[in-house]
């Protein structure tokens, strides 16, 4: 049990959420980020399927990473990525049907995002099977925040609503002799671009706060 608790393991379940974010201070995974950010759930759920997809795919390399050769190790780490991809599409398909079309091809597209073979070499690869399990709960996690808070300015801001429910009251809108009308760009990518710069921002500015 302390061994679970270990400063190291917290740390790499910790540090991905903020001071080593992969989206905010890594860069990486942006183009997904923006593609799937113009409402929450969808967000949310592409958050959980890389958390998900990271999370066991680390487990599995780091389990059998003594036995990889080092020749084709990038081969099997994708086989490994593709297995639980194809897993978490076809989940989505039975039980989530209508954000599994609203992903469209980005479910299918994880295999090609940079956090998880990043993690597979840089961590999972030199680790035992805890703190890889870890570290990807951590970078799926870090990825998954971004994505939501993304998600949660453009769908409020930009239909008025959260999780497809009206948030906004109808009584406010110009139509109905209100003062408000939806910003129509927040829908569109380069919003999200926008809105993802400012995350980064903000996040970086923080960290460099608390190390002063």
């Amino acid at each position: 049990m302390s061994k679970l608790f270990s400063e190291d393991n917290k740390a790499a379940l910790i540090s991905p959420l903020n001071l080593n974010n992969p989206v905010a201070v890594q860069v990486l995974g942006i183009c997904s980020a923006l593609a799937v950010t113009s409402q929450l759930k969808p967000a949310i759920v592409m958050g959980l399927s890389v958390t998900v997809i990271t999370a066991f795919s680390n487990l599995i390399i780091s389990l059998i990473r003594k036995t990889i050769p080092n020749r084709i190790r990038i081969i099997v780490q994708l086989v490994v990525v593709a297995a639980l991809v194809t897993i978490v599409s076809q989940f989505l398909k039975a039980y989530v049907y209508d954000v599994s079309v609203q992903l469209s091809v980005y479910v299918g597209l994880i295999i090609t995002n940079c956090i998880l073979m990043g993690r597979l070499e840089a961590f999972a690869m030199q680790n035992g099977p805890l703190p890889s399990f870890l570290d990807g709960i951590g970078n799926g996690l870090g990825y998954a925040w971004v994505l939501v808070a993304v998600g949660f300015v453009r769908e409020l801001f930009g239909f008025g609503t959260l999780f497809g429910l009206q948030v906004i009251p109808s009584g406010w809108y110009a139509e109905n002799g209100g003062f408000y009308a939806n910003n129509g760009m927040m829908v569109m990518p380069a919003m999200s671009l926008i809105i993802l710069g400012c995350v980064i921002w903000a996040l970086r500015s923080i960290n460099k706060e608390e190390k002063k």
